[in-house]
């Protein structure tokens, strides 16, 4: 999977105009974070897109051409940092509560809500360990998954910047 990411003007109806663009175009979108960046007239999407890279290099060409699109970027996996956010509710009977917070531990994640009969954790990382954590937390009874979308950024003194 590529990260794909946009700087877009920050007004009302960009996202749908660039959603529809991936619709008509028969792009699928695996994830989609957009929040402003440091200017507060700009804001940042991120894609998660599994695609080949001709495909690829045609979806960078299409939003290229919409007119509030400021930028685009394809992330290489190996020159970015990615992150996703995911809080899991997983059922916690008394009896089973220490080896819930005893596989939260081994997982970095946090306990951030304790109710009568469940955990509620987060974790934050990339979507491997995510995918692992909650694996692990299925024999005790997932409640219910609520994650974002990939972040991204480059490392070092690379950055997405408006053309």
């Amino acid at each position: 999977m590529k990260c794909v990411s946009t700087l877009v003007r920050n007004h009302s109806g960009v996202l749908l105009k660039v959603t529809s663009l991936f619709g008509r175009r028969g792009f699928n979108i695996q994830s989609v974070t957009v929040g402003v960046t440091e200017d507060p007239e700009i804001s940042r999407m991120t894609f998660t897109v599994a695609d080949d890279e001709k495909t690829i290099s045609q979806l960078v060409k299409q939003l290229s051409k919409l007119e509030d699109v400021l930028s685009v970027k394809v992330l290489n996996d190996s020159d970015c940092i990615k992150r996703e956010l995911c809080f899991i509710k997983v059922k916690a009977q008394s009896d089973k509560r220490s080896k819930i917070i005893e596989i939260a531990d081994i997982f970095r994640a946090r306990i951030i809500d304790v109710s009568k009969n469940t955990i509620t954790l987060e974790i934050t990382g990339d979507g491997d360990k995510t995918e692992a954590f909650i694996e692990m937390l299925s024999d005790f009874g997932i409640c219910e998954v609520v994650r974002t979308g990939v972040l991204a950024i480059e490392r070092g003194e690379e950055m997405l910047s408006i053309k």
